[in-house]
């Protein structure tokens, strides 16, 4: 917000979506006019060097998609720029990345929209599918009030199981975070997927990981979303292959070590693709980081 309160009121008057969700608006349309502003502050920080790799694998799920085929992006989740991130080096690659840019729905909690209207702005951008996230109801400790969410995120969360059916019928690719949260270093649990990835791998055909190296807004552990850290970095994104989500769930639900509910164990194996992509990654970054330090 210090950084680039000063577009406030710009995104503010172009801003389109609802402060308060409901199950009549859970799906919301991208405003290409303040996501055209969110790329003002990117190209800021983004250093020369930053890149997609393996775009071919997303092409590939984008025109199995347009085909009928039904494509789950999951990336990894480092800050609430990850996606702004993804959709910009997207357009580096000229036409054919605008179009799967436009074909991407992305699964969202509600905060993004109903905590700051600054963070809400940003998020307008994009085009997405608001859920209540379970962990949303943890902290509640007034029974009336309990009970009055839990209807509430019950309506949101049926509403959002139908715009993902429809998403994914009509060519969209629908993109999750399975950590459900954003990483945060020396908090190992935050990078473990969350075991209701599963169930939406169960909905698709394919899945496309996508591994991230580098890091535009960094999480104030003790602070609102406006108020995360911004950082000048070397961005490189990796697609990795694409999963048949079948038979990657098939072997190991039936791999599942005795004791460990087979849903987790299917999203640890998941998360594990996505840290050797995000390995490959940090390689190919390196040198890059290394001429950034010593260009003037």
């Amino acid at each position: 917000m210090q950084r680039y309160g000063h577009l406030a009121p710009r995104f503010l008057e172009n801003m389109r979506s609802q402060e308060r969700v409901t199950s009549e608006s859970v799906f919301q349309e991208g405003n290409k006019v303040n996501r055209a502003l969110v790329e003002e502050v990117l190209a800021d920080l983004m250093l020369p060097g930053s890149t997609l790799l393996g775009f071919r694998n997303l092409q590939e799920a984008y025109e199995r998609a347009q085909r009928g085929e039904s494509c789950l992006i999951t990336m990894e989740h480092y800050s609430n720029f990850d996606l702004p991130n993804l959709f910009y080096l997207l357009r580096q690659q000229g036409a054919d990345g605008e179009k799967v840019a436009d074909s991407i729905v992305a699964m969202a909690a509600m905060k993004l929209n109903e905590e700051d209207p600054f963070v809400r702005a940003f998020t307008d951008g994009y085009t997405r599918i608001v859920i209540y996230p379970a962990r949303g109801l943890e902290a509640i400790e007034d029974p009336e009030v309990y009970a009055r969410e839990r209807r509430r995120s019950s309506e949101i969360n049926r509403a959002a199981l139908h715009e993902l059916v429809r998403c994914k019928n009509q060519g969209y690719l629908v993109l999750v975070f399975p950590a459900g949260t954003r990483y945060r270093p020396g908090v190992p649990e935050s990078k473990r997927g969350i075991a209701q990835i599963d169930s939406y791998m169960k909905r698709f055909d394919w899945v496309c990981p996508v591994g991230i190296g580098g890091n535009l807004l960094h999480v104030n552990p003790s602070g609102k979303m406006s108020e995360d850290w911004t950082n000048e970095d070397v961005l490189v994104y990796k697609v990795g292959e694409l999963i048949d989500a079948p038979s990657f769930r098939a072997y190991h639900r039936a791999g599942a070590p005795e004791g460990v509910d087979p849903k987790q164990h299917v999203v640890d194996q998941l998360m594990a693709q996505l840290e050797e992509i995000h390995e490959e990654v940090e390689s190919y970054r390196r040198p890059l980081l290394e001429q950034a330090a010593e260009s003037p």
